[in-house]
């Protein structure tokens, strides 16, 4: 059998040979060093992690810092348990990529599924005893599915005290159940009617028996201690969503360039998803949203499958992932000028309150929102009251982001603002068809937002790559603006 290969195709394999020696040797290293473990190492991804990191970024000292915290703040005796997400199937034996439970990942960094840790508070020692559990090797589901960490190597290589198969993860749990002073985990409530493994429903596998032991009485959330703990930042996570925010505020910008008539919402999208690709985003951080003319007025608009109309405003709402961190962006090509800076406005204004000092709440944020939203949109002809504001402006101003979207399951709108939270500032105004309100403002949905750093006494915009102000949003579209990413530029 022959087969052709074009010019490009020799050309980039002869450069990427021939003139880069110790990428050439580094390769022919790895594959005389078979990868060991289910994900990257500093050893065998040098691109992706330093030494002595455990996940892109993060290292181990911060990992054991994270689970220190933790224990500390816990009860004498208590138990933590942290199970690892379960591989999601978008039909029979079609599974999606895998995405680690945010929780688990944060705790241990382990980035395999049907796996869980088990943490003792104790008096001796680090404080803690780390139990953890992963599948063993198994050359047959390696052949398949890649390596898998085993049993042998996971204590050392994610600090833990001992590490067991994952089949012996009940009766661990068992045997320690009793002595505990409190359980720490999350289990949803719809368990106990149904009377399955807590693990099973949260891996959605079938590998473990029914767990049905834990005394009530002692079980305790585990998100509600762990949450308190991921509001603040540290400063690799800072640089991680730093990363996140400017590779997709890039990606905006590109894509109000690539933008044109006749061209679906869909492509919109997946040009958007390609750039943060191209810049190491393992994937999108939520379902984006590009909505072309009154499709931007559901604000969770999803299909994306209308086409582009001349004349029309789209309202793109997408963010990546970017090791393990989330990003969320909305920009907005702006063709009525006056609604757009209205919105814009207003984002402006209430930004630099996002501050430890300020004394304001994500709650009094919002309604310092409403007010400025009010008087933006009363200069400009709408003839409405602040109650008919929430008609217009229908969300909430902000939400808390990190490894998760919207970063804690726990309402903390009524919280002081902390030095160290990444929260977005996200105002809107969503016009309907209605005799009420301008009629040239009809069908027109428009959304801006930025990541914000709180700091003690000022605020951080993190989505600085983000094009909003009119004369920056022109000059994207137009292809006469430079986005590289700043650590590009240093």
């Amino acid at each position: 059998m022959s087969f052709h290969i074009s010019p490009v195709v020799r050309r980039r394999a002869f450069l990427s040979c021939a003139t880069m020696p110790l990428c050439r040797s580094m390769h022919l290293m790895s594959l005389n060093t078979p990868r060991r473990y289910g994900q990257p190492t500093a050893f065998t991804h040098p691109h992706l992690l330093k030494p002595n990191e455990i996940t892109p970024g993060i290292s181990t000292q911060e990992y054991e810092s994270r689970r220190a915290s933790l224990m500390d703040g816990l009860p004498d005796n208590s138990v933590v348990v942290s199970v690892a997400a379960g591989v999601k199937f978008a039909s029979q034996n079609i599974f999606y990529k895998f995405r680690q439970s945010s929780d688990f990942l944060y705790l241990t960094g382990l980035l395999e599924p049907e796996s869980a840790v088990i943490l003792e508070k104790r008096t001796s020692g680090r404080g803690y005893h780390m139990s953890l559990f992963l599948r063993e090797r198994d050359p047959k589901k390696e052949l398949w599915d890649g390596p898998l960490t085993g049993v042998e190597s996971a204590a050392s290589l994610f600090g833990a005290d001992d590490s067991r198969d994952i089949e012996y993860f009940p009766s661990h749990l068992k045997s320690i159940s009793s002595s505990a002073s409190f359980i720490y985990i999350d289990v949803p409530k719809k368990i106990s009617a149904r009377r399955r493994s807590f693990l099973r429903y949260l891996t959605e596998s079938s590998f473990q028996p029914p767990i049905d032991f834990l005394p009530a009485s002692k079980v305790k959330s585990l998100s509600h201690e762990l949450h308190e703990l991921r509001r603040i930042k540290s400063k690799a996570e800072l640089e991680l969503m730093r990363n996140a925010a400017s590779i997709s505020g890039s990606a905006h910008a590109k894509t109000m360039r690539f933008t044109a008539a006749d061209l679906s919402e869909s492509a919109l999208a997946a040009h958007f998803e390609y750039l943060c690709a191209l810049k190491g985003s393992e994937r999108p951080a939520y379902v984006p949203v590009v909505a072309s003319g009154a499709n931007a007025l559901v604000i969770h608009y999803t299909s994306n499958d209308q086409i582009l109309l001349p004349g029309d405003l789209v309202l793109m709402d997408a963010g990546c992932e970017f090791s393990g961190y989330a990003s969320d962006i909305r920009t907005f090509t702006p063709q009525q000028k006056e609604l757009y800076q209205a919105v814009l406005n207003t984002l402006k204004q209430i930004t630099p309150f996002a501050t430890a000092t300020s004394g304001h709440t994500l709650s009094s944020l919002h309604q310092a929102s409403r007010e400025v939203l009010y008087t933006e949109l009363r200069n400009i002809g709408f003839k409405i009251s602040l109650r008919d504001v929430d008609r217009l402006y229908p969300h909430f101003l902000s939400h808390p982001i990190g490894m998760d979207l919207h970063e804690s399951n726990v309402d903390r709108r009524s919280q002081p603002l902390m030095a160290g939270m990444v929260i977005t500032i996200e105002p809107g105004v969503y016009v309907p068809p209605d005799p009420a309100y301008p009629k040239h403002f009809h069908n027109i949905g428009i959304r801006l937002e930025d990541e914000v750093l709180v700091h003690q006494e000022h605020s951080e915009v993190l989505t600085v790559n983000a094009p909003k102000e009119i004369v920056d949003v022109e000059g994207a579209c137009q292809g006469l603006l430079d986005f590289t990413p700043y650590w590009q530029k240093q």
